[in-house]
């Protein structure tokens, strides 16, 4: 029986199990997951929060199919205060360069400007906040390698720190650096609006 887990991932650790560098593995973490487990899609090594992995195949073709179209959304830390124009490039659509495919304009996507999430976990080496800089929301319905960090970069703002908090209803929670939880397939499948009897 397939089984699934929804995990915290740190910053500076990779989103795999196995790599010939010296780096923060998931196999790093504090639970013994079971053989053949793998992340669905990943997050860049200087990104963190919400990860899926399972035994379950399936699942990152279920989910990362690009007809699928769905939802996630990331909280984002960018260096300098972001004018409104910025945030309406951003939500519009703008060209970032895509390994070996060239210049990409990027889907339109929701952009806001929001405080500062309360409790956010602590991190090594924290950006040095009375330095001016703005708090966003990013909800995607595409995943470009570091898109956001090029989108941002884009617009003349360094990206800081980026926590991905939610795919469709599946979220971070109460889920700090290093946590995992087991979950049921059944209300997983919910979460992230998928057809648990769906045939591929």
């Amino acid at each position: 029986m397939d089984r699934y887990f929804v995990i915290y991932k740190p910053y500076k650790m990779v989103s795999q199990f196995v790599s010939p560098h010296k780096q923060r593995l998931l196999c790093d973490l504090n639970y013994i997951f079971p053989e053949g487990t793998n992340a669905v899609g990943r997050l860049d090594d200087h990104s963190e929060g919400l990860l899926i992995l399972t035994t379950d195949k399936t699942l990152t073709k279920r989910l990362l199919h690009p007809d699928r179209k769905h939802k996630r959304s990331y909280i984002v830390l960018v260096e300098k205060l972001i004018e409104k124009e910025s945030i309406e490039k951003l939500r519009h659509g703008i060209e970032i360069m895509v390994k070996k495919k060239g210049v990409y304009l990027t889907k339109a996507c929701e952009v806001n400007l929001i405080k500062k999430p309360d409790n956010l976990p602590i991190r090594d080496n924290p950006f040095k906040e009375f330095i001016p800089h703005s708090w966003l929301e990013f909800i995607l319905t595409e995943g470009k390698n570091r898109q956001i960090r090029k989108m941002c970069s884009a617009v003349r703002h360094d990206c800081k720190r980026l926590i991905r908090n939610k795919i469709e209803d599946l979220e971070l929670g109460q889920l700090q650096p290093g946590d995992v939880k087991e979950i049921e397939k059944e209300i997983l499948f919910k979460l992230l609006k998928l057809n648990v009897n769906e045939e591929l």
